[in-house]
Protein backbone atom coordinates (compact mmCIF):
# COMPACT_ATOMS: atom_id res chain seq x y z
CA UNK A 1 0.00 0.00 0.00
CA UNK A 2 1.67 3.44 -1.09
CA UNK A 3 2.41 6.05 1.15
CA UNK A 4 0.61 9.30 0.55
CA UNK A 5 2.88 11.97 -0.27
CA UNK A 6 3.26 14.76 2.22
CA UNK A 7 1.98 18.22 1.96
CA UNK A 8 3.09 21.13 3.17
CA UNK A 9 0.77 22.64 6.31
CA UNK A 10 -0.57 26.37 4.62
CA UNK A 11 1.60 28.92 5.80
CA UNK A 12 -0.03 31.19 8.71
CA UNK A 13 -0.83 34.98 7.31
CA UNK A 14 2.19 37.34 8.82
CA UNK A 15 1.59 40.28 10.21
CA UNK A 16 1.60 43.69 7.85
CA UNK A 17 2.76 46.56 9.74
CA UNK A 18 1.37 49.85 8.01
CA UNK A 19 2.75 53.53 9.37
CA UNK A 20 0.69 56.43 8.50
CA UNK A 21 2.28 59.28 9.36
CA UNK A 22 0.56 63.07 8.23
CA UNK A 23 -1.02 65.35 9.51
CA UNK A 24 -4.76 66.09 10.63
CA UNK A 25 -6.52 63.92 7.51
CA UNK A 26 -4.68 61.03 9.05
CA UNK A 27 -4.88 61.83 12.64
CA UNK A 28 -8.91 61.92 12.71
CA UNK A 29 -9.48 65.28 13.58
CA UNK A 30 -12.77 66.39 15.43
CA UNK A 31 -13.57 62.25 15.10
CA UNK A 32 -13.91 59.33 17.67
CA UNK A 33 -10.56 57.16 17.68
CA UNK A 34 -12.39 54.34 15.76
CA UNK A 35 -13.57 56.67 13.18
CA UNK A 36 -9.97 58.00 12.06
CA UNK A 37 -7.76 57.48 8.91
CA UNK A 38 -5.74 54.54 10.33
CA UNK A 39 -8.31 52.33 12.24
CA UNK A 40 -10.91 52.77 9.30
CA UNK A 41 -8.10 51.40 6.96
CA UNK A 42 -6.54 48.81 8.95
CA UNK A 43 -10.64 47.33 9.24
CA UNK A 44 -10.48 47.64 5.36
CA UNK A 45 -7.23 45.49 5.05
CA UNK A 46 -8.54 43.26 7.72
CA UNK A 47 -11.85 42.49 5.29
CA UNK A 48 -9.90 42.24 2.36
CA UNK A 49 -7.33 39.00 3.87
CA UNK A 50 -4.77 41.52 5.13
CA UNK A 51 -3.71 41.10 8.83
CA UNK A 52 -2.90 44.85 8.71
CA UNK A 53 -1.82 47.21 12.20
CA UNK A 54 -1.94 50.57 10.71
CA UNK A 55 -0.32 53.17 13.73
CA UNK A 56 -1.72 56.55 13.92
CA UNK A 57 1.12 58.62 13.43
CA UNK A 58 -0.85 61.82 12.40
CA UNK A 59 -0.48 65.32 14.29
CA UNK A 60 -3.62 67.63 13.56
CA UNK A 61 -1.59 70.66 12.22
CA UNK A 62 1.55 69.63 11.11
CA UNK A 63 3.73 70.64 8.54
CA UNK A 64 6.06 69.02 5.92
CA UNK A 65 8.72 70.87 8.64
CA UNK A 66 7.28 69.45 11.58
CA UNK A 67 6.72 66.06 9.87
CA UNK A 68 10.69 65.82 8.90
CA UNK A 69 11.92 67.11 12.70
CA UNK A 70 9.81 63.62 13.87
CA UNK A 71 9.87 61.31 11.17
CA UNK A 72 13.46 59.51 12.81
CA UNK A 73 11.98 59.45 16.39
CA UNK A 74 8.38 58.29 15.50
CA UNK A 75 10.64 55.14 13.21
CA UNK A 76 13.14 54.42 16.04
CA UNK A 77 9.59 54.27 18.66
CA UNK A 78 7.82 51.72 16.66
CA UNK A 79 7.29 47.90 18.11
CA UNK A 80 7.83 47.00 14.77
CA UNK A 81 9.49 47.68 11.36
CA UNK A 82 6.55 48.98 9.10
CA UNK A 83 6.31 46.84 5.74
CA UNK A 84 5.02 50.19 4.62
CA UNK A 85 5.12 53.93 5.44
CA UNK A 86 2.54 56.36 3.88
CA UNK A 87 3.71 60.02 3.78
CA UNK A 88 0.71 62.86 3.85
CA UNK A 89 2.00 65.90 4.60
CA UNK A 90 2.22 69.66 2.57
CA UNK A 91 -1.57 70.73 3.44
CA UNK A 92 -1.36 73.06 6.31
CA UNK A 93 2.31 74.13 4.17
CA UNK A 94 -0.16 75.06 1.43
CA UNK A 95 -2.72 76.70 3.25
CA UNK A 96 -0.09 78.84 4.72
CA UNK A 97 1.39 79.61 1.30
CA UNK A 98 4.74 78.03 2.38
CA UNK A 99 6.89 78.15 -0.50
CA UNK A 100 6.69 75.18 -2.49
CA UNK A 101 10.52 74.84 -2.75
CA UNK A 102 10.31 74.26 1.07
CA UNK A 103 7.66 72.12 1.06
CA UNK A 104 9.52 69.67 -1.87
CA UNK A 105 13.08 69.99 0.85
CA UNK A 106 10.90 68.64 3.73
CA UNK A 107 9.17 65.72 2.01
CA UNK A 108 12.62 64.73 0.10
CA UNK A 109 14.73 64.97 3.14
CA UNK A 110 11.67 62.59 4.68
CA UNK A 111 11.45 59.69 1.39
CA UNK A 112 15.72 60.00 1.91
CA UNK A 113 15.69 59.27 5.32
CA UNK A 114 12.70 55.99 4.51
CA UNK A 115 14.96 55.03 1.70
CA UNK A 116 18.11 54.66 3.73
CA UNK A 117 16.36 52.49 6.18
CA UNK A 118 15.14 50.37 3.25
CA UNK A 119 11.33 51.22 3.98
CA UNK A 120 8.38 50.79 1.41
CA UNK A 121 7.03 54.10 0.86
CA UNK A 122 3.80 55.87 -0.07
CA UNK A 123 3.40 59.10 -0.95
CA UNK A 124 0.05 60.79 -0.49
CA UNK A 125 -0.18 63.63 -2.75
CA UNK A 126 -2.41 67.22 -2.18
CA UNK A 127 -3.65 69.58 -4.85
CA UNK A 128 -3.15 73.57 -4.37
CA UNK A 129 -6.21 75.39 -3.66
CA UNK A 130 -7.20 77.28 -6.93
CA UNK A 131 -7.47 80.46 -5.03
CA UNK A 132 -3.42 80.83 -4.48
CA UNK A 133 -3.25 80.77 -8.31
CA UNK A 134 -1.90 78.83 -11.26
CA UNK A 135 1.63 80.07 -10.93
CA UNK A 136 1.77 78.24 -6.79
CA UNK A 137 -0.81 75.68 -8.05
CA UNK A 138 2.11 73.93 -10.81
CA UNK A 139 4.87 74.40 -8.51
CA UNK A 140 3.19 72.86 -5.27
CA UNK A 141 0.89 69.98 -7.18
CA UNK A 142 4.38 68.72 -8.71
CA UNK A 143 6.39 67.94 -5.52
CA UNK A 144 4.41 64.50 -5.06
CA UNK A 145 4.47 62.93 -8.22
CA UNK A 146 8.37 64.42 -9.00
CA UNK A 147 9.74 62.86 -5.63
CA UNK A 148 7.58 59.62 -5.45
CA UNK A 149 9.67 59.01 -9.15
CA UNK A 150 12.88 60.26 -7.49
CA UNK A 151 12.54 57.15 -4.70
CA UNK A 152 10.62 55.00 -6.35
CA UNK A 153 7.87 55.48 -4.17
CA UNK A 154 4.35 54.66 -4.25
CA UNK A 155 2.17 57.70 -5.70
CA UNK A 156 -1.31 58.55 -4.59
CA UNK A 157 -2.19 61.50 -6.19
CA UNK A 158 -5.02 63.29 -4.22
CA UNK A 159 -5.46 62.08 -0.29
CA UNK A 160 -9.06 63.98 -0.88
CA UNK A 161 -9.80 62.75 -3.57
CA UNK A 162 -13.84 62.53 -4.03
CA UNK A 163 -14.43 64.13 -0.53
CA UNK A 164 -12.33 67.90 -1.36
CA UNK A 165 -15.57 70.35 -1.97
CA UNK A 166 -17.92 67.53 -1.09
CA UNK A 167 -20.00 69.19 1.93
CA UNK A 168 -21.87 66.06 2.80
CA UNK A 169 -18.34 64.44 3.72
CA UNK A 170 -16.38 67.43 5.75
CA UNK A 171 -17.20 68.31 9.82
CA UNK A 172 -18.96 71.63 10.11
CA UNK A 173 -15.58 73.41 9.12
CA UNK A 174 -15.88 72.72 5.70
CA UNK A 175 -12.02 71.63 5.59
CA UNK A 176 -11.67 68.57 7.37
CA UNK A 177 -13.26 65.18 6.70
CA UNK A 178 -16.22 63.66 8.57
CA UNK A 179 -16.43 60.27 9.14
CA UNK A 180 -17.88 59.42 6.15
CA UNK A 181 -15.13 61.69 4.19
CA UNK A 182 -12.64 59.17 6.33
CA UNK A 183 -14.57 55.86 4.39
CA UNK A 184 -13.84 57.42 1.14
CA UNK A 185 -10.50 58.61 1.65
CA UNK A 186 -10.04 54.97 2.47
CA UNK A 187 -12.08 53.22 0.19
CA UNK A 188 -10.24 55.15 -2.42
CA UNK A 189 -6.39 54.58 -1.39
CA UNK A 190 -7.07 51.37 0.06
CA UNK A 191 -6.44 49.79 -3.56
CA UNK A 192 -3.20 51.18 -4.13
CA UNK A 193 -1.94 50.25 -0.58
CA UNK A 194 -2.52 46.77 -1.05
CA UNK A 195 -1.00 47.44 -4.56
CA UNK A 196 2.50 48.39 -2.75
CA UNK A 197 2.40 46.00 0.23
CA UNK A 198 2.07 43.13 -2.55
CA UNK A 199 5.16 44.50 -4.35
CA UNK A 200 8.69 43.09 -3.46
Amino acid sequence: MGSTPATAAPSAPRDVHVLAFGDSLFAGYGLPGAQGFAPQLQDVLRRNGVRAFVTNAGLSGDTSAGGRARLAWTLDGLKAVPDLVIVELGANDMLRGVPPAQTRANIDAMLALLKQRGLKTMVAGMYAAPNLGPVFGRSFNAVYPELARKYGAALYPFVLDGVAGNRALALPDGVHPNAAGVRRMVSGIAPDVMRALAKP
